[in-house]
């Protein structure tokens, strides 16, 4: 499609055109109505002429004297200035002003003859090959009753006429280009008049159509632009109301959205995303923002979660399913989709909603683990404990052996303690926490690790392992002494149950610009990376054989992660198999 004219240019060349038109109607018009008003002058003066000829040469026709009557026009015609020519109703020229009769044709066939012998009167304008001008004849019949007997007819030329007319012509020409002219510039400034408004209603509609709902601009003009108008100006108000609904609906839904810990996705009926929440791309490791717009395929490489969604675009009920995601760490969804539809009730898409339950099924493990792990602690001494109680019931108590089993006994009496102790001091932790029983003060971080280290000296001896202590004085943390110190304690028994003879053991202090950092370093076996994310876990154990047989409960690291997280803090871990381990306590700055 060719490139649309402005208003102006259709009305404009409209107005201009019938000016031009009704101009030159007028022109022609006024002409034809001149030009004939003179030739019917002319042609009354020319019939007066002839009356007089007529009188005259009546004496000459009877007899007919035809060298009187050539005389006699002759003799009129110059003083007359008009050519005077005599003719016989048989045509035959008997007398003219201007040639003589015998060497003229016979005028039987002109037309002004013609009509004078059947009208009564002839009138004809036409070249005179004889004079060679254009002239303006009239013809009447003379005689008496109705016999004519002679044709008089007088012409004169018509050159002048036609002159004045068209000298009148000209004026009428230039006077009509001067209206034409005026005419133009005044139907410029009409169409102007009107399509300045249409122009301002054009610029002001643009910027509603941009979202700048500015006030209409005052418009003079036509009623009925006026109205046009007003009745814009409405409709962009309302408009400005719907979209101003609109826009605080979206705000809430992507606010609900944003906030909701579930997954959102929409798709339509082609599997792309129409819109995801930002947790739906927290779950499927994917930005929200380039994922609209592209197939789910796409966007998250899983088939079960695609099989899932062609069902659902499919379905005509809600769909449910639990669904596993390897997006680097494996994680649980439940899946849950239904249709979305239109006003008309026609499917559009889909709705995904994901839960995620990975924590609650780690959760769920860690359970089980704990049970199995707990049951499994605690039924090892107890299992020894009856054995043993079970022989000194069968007459070892009277044998040399009885001392052994007592020892026994005793041993795995106090392992059960233990146990017992780690798990109501982690109970009493947890329950000091919640009620917010732990007052924490301001206290020094290297006096609390050299008391750890003290506590720590029989067993460091044992082993030919030395502890050293790099810390700065003057560093400062809001604590609870006794936990953080029996925090570090336990880190110190782990690292030295697990260090070679003779090594060595870091203990490192630092305050950096947000929190201070408590590092205990050993030479030990190390971890296995496979077992990291799981040794702050209860009873759980690396080497279980291994750690029974040192003696350990299995708390000790559940422990410190509850007592760091008391301080606000967090607890890490960073080892390599066969380098040993180094364990770091993380605490807020005082």
């Amino acid at each position: 499609m060719g490139r649309q004219r402005k208003l102006i240019w259709h009305l404009y060349p409209s107005y201009l055109l019938i000016t031009l038109i009704s101009l030159g109607a007028v022109t022609w018009y006024a002409s034809r109505s001149i030009k004939n008003f003179y030739l019917e002058q002319t042609a009354q003066d020319l019939r007066a002429r002839v009356l007089l000829v007529d009188q005259q040469i009546k004496g000459h026709l009877n007899p007919l004297d035809e060298k009187g009557i050539d005389l006699l026009c002759k003799k009129i015609g110059v003083r007359g200035s008009t050519r005077i020519t005599i003719t016989l109703p048989s045509g035959k020229v008997v007398g003219d002003s201007e040639e003589a009769p015998v060497r003229m044709d016979n005028h039987s066939d002109r037309p002004e003859i013609i009509q004078a012998l059947k009208r009564g009167q002839g009138i004809s304008s036409r070249y005179s090959r004889t004079l060679e001008k254009n002239m303006m004849y009239v013809a009447l019949p003379v005689g008496k009753g109705h016999q004519i007997t002679a044709v008089v007819r007088v012409a004169i030329p018509v050159d002048a006429i036609d002159r004045t007319i068209d000298n009148i012509q000209q004026k009428i020409v230039i006077g009509g280009l001067f209206i034409a002219a005026l005419a133009a510039l005044l139907s410029l400034l009409i169409s102007r008049r009107i399509t300045l408004p249409i122009t301002q209603i054009k610029s002001w509609a643009e910027s509603v159509a941009g979202g700048e709902f500015r006030a209409r601009p005052p418009v003079s003009g036509p009623e009925e632009i006026e109205a046009l108008s007003v009745a814009l100006n409405k409709m962009a108000s309302k408009l400005q109301g719907q979209l101003n609904g609109i826009i605080r609906q979206r705000n809430e839904m992507e606010a609900v959205l944003s906030s909701m810990a579930e997954g959102v996705i929409a798709l339509d009926m082609e599997e792309r995303v129409i819109s995801m929440n930002h947790a739906a791309g927290e779950m499927l490791a994917c930005n929200p923002s380039e994922a609209k717009g592209r197939s789910i395929q796409e966007v998250v490489r899983n088939t079960i979660l695609y099989d899932f969604v062609t069902r659902a675009l499919s379905a005509t009920g809600p769909l449910e399913k639990d669904i596993v995601i390897s997006t680097g760490d494996v994680r649980f969804f439940n899946a849950q989709a239904t249709n979305l539809q239109d006003a008309s009730g026609t499917p559009i898409g889909a709705l995904i909603v994901l839960n995620d339950f990975t924590r609650l099924r780690r959760l769920e493990n860690i359970r089980r683990d704990f049970v199995a792990n707990a049951s499994h602690e605690i039924k090892t001494p107890i299992t020894a404990i009856k054995g043993s109680v079970e022989t000194l019931r069968d007459g070892a108590m009277n044998s040399d052996d009885a001392d052994r089993f007592l020892d026994i006994l005793d041993r795995h009496v106090n392992r059960l303690m233990a146990i017992i102790e780690d798990l109501l001091s982690l109970s009493r932790i947890e329950q000091q926490n919640e009620k917010q029983e732990i007052d924490v003060i301001e206290g020094d971080v290297r006096q609390v690790l050299q008391s750890a280290v003290q506590l720590c000296d029989v067993a460091a001896a044992a082993k030919g392992i030395a502890v050293e202590i790099s810390c700065p004085e003057n560093i400062f943390a809001k604590m609870d002494v006794s936990l953080l110190e029996k925090a570090v304690v336990n880190l110190l028994d782990n690292a030295i149950k697990y260090s070679p003879d003779g090594s060595v053991i870091q203990v490192k202090a630092v305050q950096e610009e947000n929190e201070t950092t408590i590092t205990v370093r050993d030479q030990g076996c190390g971890i296995e990376k496979k077992h990291l994310p799981r040794v702050f876990e209860r009873f759980y154990r690396v080497d279980k054989a291994r750690s029974r047989q040192l003696g350990g409960t299995g708390l000790g690291l559940a422990i410190v992660k509850h007592i760091v997280q008391v301080h606000a803090g967090k607890v890490s871990v960073e080892s390599t198999l066969g380098k040993g381990s180094t364990f770091t306590i993380h605490l807020p700055l005082a």
